[in-house]
């Protein structure tokens, strides 16, 4: 940023972007790290979009657009970096870029800046469950992991939408047995279909969408809080898959014998239930594994990392 920048916001300034299925949220920063703004705006995947598809550069300005409003300042305010961390991000950006001016824009997977944000040490691992699920781990020297996120035809375990696809598929099942699932029933009304064949039909057809099917999962979650044992067997299948993310993680690394600070980060953590699962059934496959509480959320650590680059 040139001198006439710096005089017109008074502070040097860093963007961090969270990318998600789902929704996308941006932080900006000034040089000491504090936070002066956050934003959110939609889904800002990029994955298999068309050569021409704005779909994530104009979810990223906006999103950091209203960031800057939050912080009280101009939309045209000069950035020094940004750090773009996308879902299923490889190193292949598809559609067309987002831009900033003459600000340094880096794109990563959302895996790393979640580690940035959760924790301020290392080895460490995160485990991110939304709409997909994935785990990141760095041992001391900073060497970088990635277990599962393989996306969800393949994997995304225990994720909002193999939640939500475990309990629909569960009821096709007891439907072809001529039987009937509570499950099944609360999948029609939500998604407004005359029966499970439709409304798989409909997925098939993207008149409903992955985002959208993956919402279905609190609606499990909520079954298996009011006591629903069919519901509560699908949330244990779920933790325990988050929880062997990790664990896979930490042997990969060989961290096994280490205390190992594991941070859970991703809207479906947000569910106190799976969470509580979730660390008992790490508590059981890594003893040494210490469960914290993420410090901060993955576009703070994205921003952060915006902040080391510049």
């Amino acid at each position: 940023m040139d001198a006439s920048g710096r005089r017109r916001t008074g502070v040097r300034l860093f963007a961090g972007i969270d990318g998600g299925q789902s929704s996308s949220t941006a932080v900006v920063i000034n040089g000491s790290g504090e936070v002066l703004g956050r934003g959110t705006a939609g889904p800002c995947d990029h994955v298999d979009e068309p050569p021409d598809s704005r779909r994530c550069a104009d979810a990223c300005r906006s999103a950091v657009a209203r960031a800057l409003a939050a912080a009280g300042l101009p939309e045209s305010s000069p950035l020094e970096a940004v750090v773009i961390g996308l879902s299923g991000y490889d190193g292949t950006f598809h559609g067309i870029a987002p831009a900033f001016g003459e600000a340094r824009v880096r794109f990563v997977h959302d895996a790393p800046i979640a580690l940035a944000g959760a924790v301020d040490r290392r080895p460490a691992v995160v485990v991110i469950a939304g709409t997909g699920s994935v785990a990141y781990a760095e041992d001391a020297a900073g060497n970088g992991l990635r277990i599962g996120g393989y996306g969800y035809v393949f994997g995304d375990e225990g994720s909002s939408f193999a939640l939500a696809r475990a309990a629909l598929a569960h009821a096709m099942d007891q439907a072809d047995r001529g039987r009937t699932s509570r499950l099944g029933d609360a999948a029609l009304a939500y998604f407004d279909r005359p029966d499970l064949r439709a409304l798989a039909r409909a997925f098939y057809l993207k008149e409903i969408g992955r985002p959208e099917l993956a919402t279905f999962a609190r609606v499990v979650l909520d079954a298996s809080r009011l006591g629903d044992l069919e519901a509560a067997a699908l949330v244990e299948r779920a933790a325990n898959a988050l929880a062997t993310l990790a664990t896979n993680a930490i042997e990969r690394l060989e961290l096994s014998a280490a205390t190992v600070p594991v941070a859970f980060t991703g809207g479906l953590f947000t569910n106190p239930d799976l969470l509580r699962r979730a660390v008992e059934q790490l508590n059981a496959l890594a003893p040494n594994a210490r469960v914290v509480k993420p410090l901060h959320d993955p576009a703070t650590g994205a921003a952060r990392m915006a902040l080391e680059d510049g």
